[in-house]
C-alpha cells in the first residue's frame, strides 16, 4: 500500500457541457476534476458536450488531475467518447461508469490502450467483484458511486452510512490490496457543511484517498479533512525521532506518550509527512 503520487483530497465533478463551469474550474483548488459526459449531460447535449470538453481541456488546469467520465459502451455515445479522449494529451485518465466486472474495463482498454482507467463502483455486482476489478492492469483508481448503489440495493440515507459500509469496505480493501487510488462517494446536501465534514472524516479514517464533491463550496472542506493536521504532523515527527533513537540504542521498538512505536508506525508517519510536503509544494 503506497501513497498516491499525486493528491486526490477533493475530486470535483464538472459537467462537460457547461462552458462557464469548465472555465470556473480552472481557478478552483480541487486536486482533481472529473469532467462528466455521463449523468450530468442530457442525451441531446452529448455530442456537443464532447466537442466543448475536447477544446476546454487544452486550457491550463494546473496541478489538477484531469479525468473524463465517458458514457458506457452499451449507450449510443460511449464509443465516440472514448475515441475523442483516448489520445487527448491533456487527459490523465478515463472514468468508466457502472463497472460490474473486469470485462467492462477490458472493453474500454481495447479502445484506449494508452490511457489509465478509473472505475465507477456503483452496483451490487461491482461490490462483489471489487477485488477482480481492482486487479485489472489498466486500472489506476476507483470512485464510489454511493447514490447509484443506494438506489440499487434499496438502502436509506443515514448519517453514519451504515448501509454503505459493506460496499465501501470491500472496495477499499480491494483498492489497497492492488495499490489503486480510491475516492469516496459524494455528499448530496452541499449546503450542509457539518454533514460534509463528518462524512469526509469518516471516509478519511476508513482509508479513502479523498472525496468526490459536487459543488465548488465543498472543495475546501474536503481538502482540509484529507490533509494532515498540525497535531498529526507533530506526532509523526516525534514517532520517527523516538524510533530512530531506540534503534540507535539497540532496541527494536520505542515508547512515546505511553504507546509502542514500531517500524510500521514510522512508515505511516512518513506517509503523513510526505502528504503534507506535497500539499505545501502545491501552494508554492
Amino acid at each position: 500500500m503506497t501513497q498516491p503520487a499525486r493528491l486526490y483530497r477533493s475530486v470535483l465533478y464538472i459537467p462537460g457541457s457547461k462552458e462557464r463551469a469548465l472555465e470556473k474550474a480552472l481557478g478552483l483548488p480541487a486536486d482533481a476534476i472529473i469532467f462528466d459526459l455521463e449523468d450530468a449531460v442530457a442525451p441531446d447535449e452529448k455530442a456537443q458536450a464532447r466537442v466543448i470538453l475536447h477544446a476546454a481541456l487544452h486550457d491550463d488546469y494546473g496541478h489538477k488531475a484531469r479525468i473524463v467520465r465517458v458514457n458506457a459502451l452499451d449507450t449510443p455515445w460511449g464509443r465516440e467518447d472514448i475515441a475523442a479522449f483516448a489520445n487527448h494529451d491533456r487527459v490523465d485518465a478515463l472514468l468508466v461508469p457502472k463497472v460490474n466486472s473486469p470485462a467492462d474495463l477490458e472493453a474500454v482498454a481495447a479502445l484506449a490502450p494508452a490511457k489509465p482507467l478509473w472505475a465507477m463502483m456503483e452496483t451490487a455486482q461491482a461490490m462483489l467483484n471489487a477485488a477482480a476489478i481492482a486487479g485489472h492492469p489498466a486500472l489506476q483508481g476507483m470512485v464510489m458511486g454511493t447514490n447509484d448503489l443506494a438506489k440499487e440495493i434499496g438502502s436509506r440515507f443515514r448519517p453514519d452510512r451504515l448501509p454503505m459500509q459493506a460496499g465501501l469496505g470491500l472496495c477499499l480493501l480491494a483498492a489497497k490490496a492492488h495499490g489503486r487510488i480510491i475516492i469516496d462517494g459524494v455528499f448530496n446536501a452541499f449546503k450542509d457543511e457539518p454533514g460534509l465534514l463528518a462524512e469526509c472524516e469518516q471516509g478519511r479514517d476508513m482509508g479513502f484517498d479523498g472525496k468526490t464533491v459536487i459543488h465548488p463550496a465543498q472543495v475546501q472542506i474536503a481538502n482540509a479533512a484529507f490533509a494532515p493536521s498540525e497535531a498529526e504532523l507533530d506526532l509523526a515527527r516525534r514517532q520517527i525521532e523516538a524510533y530512530h533513537a531506540a534503534v540507535d540504542a539497540g532496541q527494536g521498538v520505542a515508547v512515546l506518550d505511553g504507546k509502542i512505536v514500531e517500524n510500521l508506525h514510522v512508515v505511516m508517519a512518513q506517509r503523513i509527512i510526505a502528504k503534507a510536503e506535497a500539499i505545501a509544494a502545491m501552494a508554492d
